[in-house]
């Protein structure tokens, strides 16, 4: 059956952490079974983050779309995946389905493509810090001079890893700069 002349992507299915592995293995039968020219990328879009712990920053890659690989290629003619293609995904340890019908998966929208490839594209910019709070949120301070104040989140230093805290000290309102490892949600 003919395929469509230009590739669109698709989403599929994958079993949770075994993204990068089943892109690995994707890849790997593509050029082995020669299907090249109907499968372009396969990927899995992650993004830097930075995690600020005692002072010490850590910089780690996350899955943007965890249980997710988004794939590049033609279908047929009338919407289904090519047969080879087909039985190359099911062959692989760890996928699922694409999202859609059984065999007739859903294209990705234009609009979401561009956006997750100008993701991916994106230069090497700085990890941002995982931030667990937001402004006027109840945090306790778990750890330093203040352990055990309340008080609420007034600003986040997400360059710095530091949050300012608003607390009570002698009936007084008083600003503190802390580090995210510093704070812990406060119990309602």
């Amino acid at each position: 059956m003919p395929t469509t002349t230009e590739k669109q992507w698709y989403v599929l299915r994958v079993a949770s952490n075994r993204e990068d592995q089943v892109r690995q293995a994707l890849e790997n039968k593509v050029k082995i079974e020669n299907l090249t020219e109907m499968i372009g990328r396969i990927v899995v879009p992650t993004e830097k983050i930075k995690r600020v712990k005692a002072g010490q920053a850590k910089v780690a890659d996350r899955k943007r779309y965890p249980g997710y690989v988004f794939v590049e290629m033609d279908m047929n003619s009338d919407g289904t995946i090519p047969e080879r293609a087909y039985y190359m995904f099911k062959e692989t340890q760890g996928v699922g389905d694409f999202l859609g019908e059984r065999n007739k998966p859903q294209a990705m929208a234009a609009k979401e493509v561009g956006e997750m490839l100008a993701e991916l594209e994106k230069p090497g910019n700085d990890p941002s810090v995982k931030v667990e709070f937001k402004k006027d949120d109840a945090v306790k301070v778990r750890e330093g001079p203040f352990e055990s104040f309340e008080g609420t989140v007034d600003e986040i230093f997400p360059d710095k890893g530091m949050v300012r805290v608003i607390v009570t000290i002698f009936g007084r309102a008083t600003p503190l700069e802390l580090e995210y490892w510093q704070l812990e949600k406060a119990e309602a």
